[in-house]
């Protein structure tokens, strides 16, 4: 009774039966109002949750005032209860304008691999109601994740996010990364379909922040975050195109300055505005139980150094690295010591060997992959073989196209695509929300022939589609792990069908996919 009582203080107090004290104020003027549903005010980007455990969460909201202030008290409830009839915590909070008044708390004191309910008060009015999940602790019978990458406002509506928030069976969605994009109006998007806020390439603290808000008025973000945990990795574009710790190739410093202050601006955009729990590394992992670890790589601002323009370069086989002696020692301290079923990589940028050739005579290797950084990535592949490190699944987002791969050490000598020997681990790539797919540029008979030509060359690919949006439906169980892509009919409006367009199975033991 005391906890209820304590709620409904809050409430009633922000809900202005106690009125606040008088303060100099201005008009707060919204560069993405014209987007706003005046029925979600003030909470018009919705609720989100992320970064789930066993025992905590954290939840999100973003309270948008009419006028500039400082602070707006926020109450917020969470319940085991979608009607909130016993309300398992609450308590208050504060959306600062220093934070461009999005709110974060990290809610402790949870149970594991519970389904819980949360909502937010401000200004007299109660933000919709999210649903989120924690982790379990235990064995589970299966785990489902829903995989995601490339989100692009101007190439179309985010149709994958909304079929994903329609589903119950989803125990968190693992993106992984291009969560935004930075061009100006027009550079790289269809301006039929619906145009960046700014206009402008976005650089600065306060353009990185109207982005963002832009892309969470999107339906289908709001929604998917409105109904399921995420857990969230960064690539480029959320600071700029092949982004590494020094600048970006999307980065002139006498055009867009200090490139040290845009890469702070654009971090802490993101820590606003996304359900993530802040600390010293964004590089982190969530144990599963004993059905999986997932372990979140940072292969661009932690240590990635700055790329080679070509294969012939002097420095191609030196020692760059793209996650940093001191990411790579914690990733295989946390290979090594994971007791799980599966160890799945939540990883931006693809990492088995891909042999480009044939398509593109003068790109034979992707640069911006793990293939532009030689040395650290046999590093990690010795110690894969060397630890004997099994069921090891990467997750792989950034190329705007859907893979089912058996990663080998080398294709050409040792690996055996009937039997799949010399292979030692599974790659799964994501295909983007939005983001421009090869048929974009091309007809989709010239792109069906550029897959069957890679397809040719690379035996270990089994499966390839450039083509189409959607995601990855990860669903893992004790003695196999099953990979389904899911594709939108259009992205060109906001309502549209999906489609199962492949499934694939790996055992448990097995590198082969099949």
């Amino acid at each position: 009774m005391i906890r209820l009582l304590f709620a409904c203080l809050i409430v009633f107090s922000i809900a202005g039966c106690t009125k606040p004290k008088p303060t100099q104020s201005k008009k707060l003027v919204e560069p993405v109002a014209e987007l706003f549903e005046p029925s979600m005010a003030p909470f018009y980007h919705g609720v989100a949750s992320g970064d789930p455990l066993a025992n905590r969460v954290i939840l999100w909201t973003r309270v948008t005032p009419e006028d500039s202030v400082s602070s707006i008290p926020v109450a917020w409830e969470i319940s085991t209860t979608q009607d909130f009839s016993s309300i398992l915590k609450t308590d208050s909070a504060k959306a600062l304008a220093e934070k461009d008044y999005t709110v974060k708390v990290d809610v402790d004191g949870l149970q594991p691999y519970t389904v819980y309910y949360y909502r937010f008060h401000a200004l007299g009015k109660t933000s919709i109601t999210g649903r989120t999940k924690t982790t379990p602790v235990t064995g589970v019978d299966s785990l489902k994740f829903a995989v995601v990458s490339c989100s692009n406002w101007e190439w179309g509506f985010f149709n994958a996010y909304d079929k994903i928030a329609d589903r119950q069976d989803v125990d968190a969605v693992i993106h992984l990364g291009d969560y935004i994009y930075e061009y100006g109006r027009g550079k790289y998007g269809d301006t039929t379909i619906r145009k960046n806020l700014p206009a402008y390439e976005i650089v600065s603290l306060s353009d990185y922040r109207t982005r963002h808000s832009q892309y969470r008025l999107d339906k289908g973000l709001r929604r998917v975050s409105q109904q399921h945990p995420m857990i969230a990795i960064w690539d480029d574009h959320e600071v700029a195109n092949n982004v590494y710790t020094e600048g970006a190739q999307n980065h002139q410093p006498d055009q867009e300055g200090d490139f040290e202050k845009r890469k702070a601006a654009a971090v802490k955009a993101y820590y606003e505005w996304l359900p993530i729990r802040e600390g010293n590394k964004h590089y982190r992992s969530f144990s599963y139980g004993t059905l999986a670890d997932v372990i979140m790589l940072d292969e661009r601002l932690e240590g990635r150094t700055r790329p080679v323009d070509s294969l012939t370069s002097p420095d191609y086989n030196k020692d760059r690295t793209m996650l940093g002696a001191e990411q790579v020692s914690w990733l295989e301290n946390s290979l090594a010591k994971s007791t799980a079923t599966w160890k799945v990589l939540g990883n931006q940028v693809m990492f088995a060997d891909i042999e480009l050739s044939i398509v593109y005579p003068n790109m034979p290797r992707n640069l911006d992959s793990w293939d532009g950084y030689p040395a650290e990535k046999k590093k990690l592949k010795d110690f894969i073989l060397d630890k004997k490190i099994k069921d090891l699944i990467f997750l792989t987002g950034d190329t705007h196209s859907s893979w089912a791969i058996e990663v080998a050490t080398d294709v050409k000598k040792t690996y055996n695509s009937k039997t799949s020997a010399g292979a030692f681990a599974i790659e799964f790539g994501t295909t983007s929300i939005s983001s421009a797919n090869d048929n974009e540029y091309q007809p989709d008979e010239m792109v069906k022939s550029m897959e069957k030509a890679l397809l040719s060359k690379n035996p270990h690919i089994k499966y390839l589609n450039a083509r189409d949006h959607g995601y990855l439906l990860l669903t893992l169980y004790p003695t196999k792990a099953t990979s389904e892509w899911y594709f939108m009919e259009t992205i060109r409006q906001s309502e549209t069908k999906e489609y199962l367009a492949k499934k694939v199975t790996v055992d448990k033991g097995s590198v082969r996919l099949k």
